[in-house]
């Protein structure tokens, strides 16, 4: 474990490669799941300022679920999570091909919004407990993302270094510093 300010990191972060290969998945972390993507409680007036210009990104029925529902749930623990379409999909699921994306992430790509997306999606595999005095910042392993495992270990990507710019949008640039140090002393 690496303690950095109110953080508690997973040695995973440096001991895990991994590199997303939407060739072998298609996206499917954004299908499959039993809630939602965790959202910050500051994300959800964000993601309602910026709906109207998702939405040409989003499937219909992802649209219906957000204009009948709103742009949150809640899952089994009571976080707010985003809603889903038929209790599997992430409501804000689009596709290319056989390839899920983000309708987020591609409104903001197009720069129609500044909002990237959840960045519990951003991290993805890696998930934030919050905790009262601290967060716990660990590794999600998930049999959907075997190729990425396979992929980052093939072009030795460890995670911290792959989640580089949503650990530095998460907790800022000087503690991914200190990050990156702690590794380096480590190893």
């Amino acid at each position: 474990m690496i303690s950095i300010e109110n953080t508690l990191i997973s040695d995973d972060l440096c001991d895990v490669c991994f590199a997303c290969d939407l060739d072998a998945c298609h996206g499917h972390c954004c299908v499959e799941g039993d809630a939602g993507a965790p959202l910050e409680e500051e994300e959800i007036p964000i993601l309602e300022d910026c709906l109207e210009h998702v939405k040409p990104y989003m499937l219909p029925e992802g649209i219906a679920v957000v204009e009948q529902n709103g742009v949150f749930d809640y899952d089994a623990a009571g976080n707010f999570v985003t809603p889903l379409i038929n209790g599997v999909a992430c409501a804000f699921i689009c596709y290319e091909g056989e390839m899920a994306f983000c309708a987020i992430e591609k409104a903001f790509r197009d720069k129609k919004i500044t909002y990237q997306k959840p960045i519990s999606c951003h991290l993805y595999p890696v998930r934030i407990s919050d905790y009262r005095t601290f967060e716990a910042v660990n590794y999600h392993k998930w049999h959907l993302c075997k190729p990425a495992l396979a992929k980052g270990k093939v072009h030795n990507v460890p995670l911290y270094v792959f989640l580089k710019e949503p650990l530095i949008r998460k907790y800022g640039e000087d503690w991914y510093r200190q990050l990156v140090e702690s590794i380096e002393e480590k190893n």
